[in-house]
C-alpha cells in the first residue's frame, strides 16, 4: 500500500504535467493562462511536500496572485477575436 505522501505526489505531479501540456497546446490564450495557474498551484503543493513553505507561498502570492492576474486581465482587455485571426 502506498503512503499518503506518494499518492499526493503522483496526483499533483500528473496534474502539473497535464496543466503544462495544456499551456503549450491551447489555442485560446485565456485557457492557456488558466492552465498555467493550475500548474503553479500543483508545483506549489510539490514545494510544500519538500518543506519549502516560503518558496511555495511566494509562488502562489507573487506569480498566481499578481503576474497571472495581470496576464489574464491584459488578454481579456485586448479582446482578441479568434475568428478573424484564422482567416
Amino acid at each position: 500500500m502506498f503512503p499518503i505522501y506518494q499518492v499526493v505526489f503522483y496526483v499533483f505531479a500528473l496534474t502539473l504535467l497535464v496543466a503544462g501540456f495544456g499551456v503549450i497546446t491551447s489555442r485560446n490564450p485565456v485557457r492557456a493562462i488558466l492552465s498555467l495557474v493550475v500548474a503553479f498551484f500543483a508545483s506549489a503543493v510539490l514545494w510544500m511536500m519538500i518543506q519549502a513553505e516560503f518558496l511555495s507561498l511566494v509562488l502562489i502570492f507573487v506569480y498566481v496572485g499578481a503576474v497571472m492576474t495581470l496576464f489574464l486581465f491584459v488578454v481579456m482587455i485586448l479582446n482578441i477575436d479568434l475568428s478573424q485571426t484564422q482567416q
